[in-house]
Order: structure tokens, then sequence, then C-alpha cells
């Protein structure tokens, strides 16, 4: 009997009472430009049209949700040369964005706190005196804030990056609430605001990042400390019901994307704790899009687990809450994990009907109601879930082909998902007795382990 019981009617149609408290203003004008084509669609555009003028971007699905979200308000000049050239004849202005001066030098002021708007400080990012020094300029690459903390609308993912695959995690947790001394430190003082919000989301967005390119392993241990600190603002902080939804549809996806990260180094206990965690933080704030992303990584979590009746239940309950959402994209995913799920326990039928709705849910689109979590799934995910749910069903031949195509169609940033698609390939390829074709695709998955740390991939490699 599962751990997660069914959970009743959803109580919201939207994306919960914390979408009303988002920090960011919305760039309209720019999610307008992208029209019909997918977040994924519209930053490979962007790549194609940086080469054509001689531009390197790193642009992705997630950058171009924060474009359009509005946490970046101006971004670089080299992506501005880009979308100019994209969009011939449109100004910055007319794109929506804000002018540079506008958000360079000096934080926005927090209505409800009084300070500067955005996170206390980029977690990531060093002081040139050390974790306890003051606060210094951010680099080459992004301004600094009259507090000495930089400007989160400014441009500088390739900045936080590159910090953050130098540095870890190690100061996220430091920097969303500052230690006190002798034997309060650590516990949080004072009113949290929309800074506080920002932060927590910021460090979600960091993790995810750093997972997408190089694996969970060496990050988990640190992301755990930042977590307890989202949860040390939501209970011990003062603070209004806006920045409460905030705080806690924060405090809820950090420990998802901890719980994932527990789950890729193969600490599949305290996953299963994580989540719980999570759809605990959902149910006592009423946030059905927050509960229904906990039981979709419990569904995928009990599959690797082997309890894939557990599977079954969990994808069937988010199913439920995500019907109301109007993203025909998340309800193709949790049809997915319920493939996965019936898979495992041999219903190839019942396996084969999910992956049918899945295709045909993908193929409905894109829409504004996909969560921002979902940046990650694209038609090489929809291809690499049914290789892995062919391959348990021991159709590896089917299995090889859809793993094949997971490969071909994955954008080169997501170099954790390639390797995974390659580790399965190599599997499958084996599996079907095609020894060298799959040797090949093990050696290719192995090179890029050179640059990924995932437990979970490399176990597929050596069992």
């Amino acid at each position: 009997m599962t751990s997660f019981p069914l959970p009743p009617l959803p109580r919201t149609t939207g994306s919960s009472a914390a979408a009303s408290a988002s920090p960011y203003t919305p760039n309209t004008a720019f999610r307008q430009l992208r029209g019909d084509r997918s977040p994924g669609e519209f930053a490979a555009a962007v790549r194609r049209a940086a080469r054509e003028i001689g531009e390197h971007v790193s642009c992705d699905a997630r950058y171009i949700g924060r474009l359009e979200s509005g946490e970046i308000r101006c971004p670089n000049y080299a992506y501005q040369r880009v979308f100019r050239h994209l969009f011939p004849g449109l100004t910055s202005a007319d794109m929506g964005f804000a002018p540079r001066r506008a958000v360079r030098g000096r934080a926005r002021r927090s209505p409800e706190s009084g300070a500067a708007a955005g996170p206390p400080a980029l977690s990531v990012l060093p002081s040139p005196t050390g974790p306890s020094g003051p606060s210094g300029p951010a680099g080459p690459s992004g301004p600094t804030a009259s507090a000495g903390l930089p400007d989160p609308t400014y441009e500088e993912s390739d900045v936080l990056r590159r910090a953050f695959m130098t540095g870890g995690s190690a100061a996220l947790a430091s920097t969303l609430v500052p230690a006190q001394g002798g034997r309060d430190r650590g516990r949080t003082t004072g009113r949290a605001g929309s800074s506080e919000v920002r932060a927590v989301h910021e460090s979600v967005r960091q993790i995810r990042l750093h997972d997408d390119r190089h694996g969970a392993d060496g990050l988990y241990d640190d992301a755990g400390d930042a977590l307890r600190t989202a949860y040390r603002l939501l209970d011990e902080s003062s603070h209004g019901p806006a920045v409460a939804a905030g705080l806690a549809s924060g405090a809820g996806e950090l420990a998802i994307s901890v719980g994932w990260l527990a789950h890729d180094s193969g600490r599949l206990t305290e996953a299963r704790s994580y989540y719980a965690e999570a759809l605990a933080t959902a149910r006592m704030a009423g946030d059905s899009a927050l509960e229904a992303h906990a039981f979709c990584n419990t569904a995928f979590l009990a599959r690797d687990a082997g309890r894939p009746r557990e599977a079954v239940r969990a994808a069937q309950a988010a199913q439920l809450l995500a019907r109301f959402f109007g993203s025909p994209r998340l309800l193709s995913l949790l049809a997915l994990r319920e493939a996965g799920g019936r898979a495992g326990l041999g219903d190839r039928r019942g396996c084969e009907l999910a992956l049918s709705r899945a295709h045909s849910l993908f193929a409905s689109g894109p829409r504004d109601a996909d969560p921002a979590w979902m940046t990650f799934f694209g038609e090489a995910e929809l291809s690499g879930l049914a290789a892995q749910a062919w391959s348990a069903l021991g159709a590896h031949s089917r299995a090889a082909a859809a793993a094949r195509e997971a490969v071909r169609l994955q954008d080169p940033h997501f170099t954790r998902n390639i390797a995974l698609y390659e580790a399965e390939l190599a599997l499958n390829l084996a599996a079907s007795g095609q020894p060298e074709e799959a040797q090949a695709a093990r050696s290719r998955a192995l090179r890029l382990l050179g640059q990924v740390r995932s437990s979970r991939i490399r176990a597929m490699l050596v069992a």
C-alpha cells in the first residue's frame, strides 16, 4: 500500500496562490514574439540566429522563461544583437526590455520589506574576501547594487553558472539567512519580504541549471543546507500572506529539487523523504500545482525503487490534480510516469495505452500554463521515457530505437540527459544482440560522464 493516498479534488485551478506572489512583472511583449513555439524550440531559433551573425549565446528553454517572466529585464549586449537580428525593425523597448540604465547600479526596493528586491545575495557568487567578508562587485559581466548585491534582473546566467560549478552551493544557506552569533546562529530574525522569496526561488533555479549540465553528485549535501534554511525562513520569520505563499512554493520546489538530487545520486530513501516533505508543504499551503509536481517525482522514484504499483497510483494522483491546469504537456509527462509504473508491473496493454495518451497530449503543443519546472520536457524526454518503458517490458529493439531518437533530439545543453539516453541505448542494444553498437554507445556515455556526475547513470553502465 502506498504511503501517499489519493488527493481530494483540487482546491485551486491555477498554479496556486503563490503565483500571485510572483516577484517579477511578466514580459508579455517578448512572450508574444515566441508565438506558438515551445521555449525549447524558440531557444534553438535564438542559437541559430546567433550563429548567423557570429555570436555565441548559451540560450535554453529556462533562459527564455526567465526573459518572459521578467526575471531578466535587460539581456546582455550579445543577446540584444541576436534578438535584433531575429526580429529586424524592433527595438529593445519593443521587445519589452528595460533600458540598461534602469537595471544597473541600484537594486529596486521591495514594496513589503523596503529592502533591495533582489536576493539577499546570489548565493553562488563568492565574496572577494571570502564567505564572511563584505560583498563586492558581481564580476565583469554583472552590475553591483547599492548594497553590494548583484541585481538579478541583469543578464548574469553565464557568471552564475561558472561560479556555481566552481564554488558549489555551500553559500546558498548562508546568504539566504545571515548567520547569527552565539547559540542563535543560523536562526532567522525579523520580517521576510520579496527579497527572501526571490532568494529561495533563485536557489531552485541554480540547482536545476547545475544538475542539467553536471548531474547530482557533489551537489546534494549543500543543496540540503539551502533547503533547511528556506524552511527556517518559512517557519521562523514574520511575513504577510503573499510572502508566505511565495516562501512555501519556493521551499516545496526546493524540497523536490533536493529529492531529485538524492534520487539521481542513488539515495532513494532520502529522496522519498524529501518528496513527502514537499507534498506536506503543498497540502498545508493549498498549492495544487506543487502537489502535482511532488506526486510526479514520487511516481518516477517509485518506479526506480521497484514499487511499480505506487508509481501508478502517484501518477494517477498527479493527473487528477493536473487535469484542471490547462497544460497538455504536463498531462503527457504524467501519462509517461504512469506508463513506467505499468511497464514495471508487466502490464503491456496498460503501458501502451498510457504511452499513446502521452504522445497525443504532447502533440497538443505547449501552453502558457505549462509549469516552469517542465523546461526539460521536450521530444527527447518523450522518447527517452518511452524507451525506458519499452525496455522494462522486454521490447529491447523498440526501446533502442526510442533511445536513439532521444539522443538525436536532445538539446546539447542538457548534458546529463544525453548521457542517460546513451546509457539506455547501450543497454538495449546489448540486450537485442548488437554488442558492437552497444559498446560504441557505452563509450559515448562514459565520455559524457567526464562532465556529468550521476551515480544513477554510472550504475547503468557498470551493471
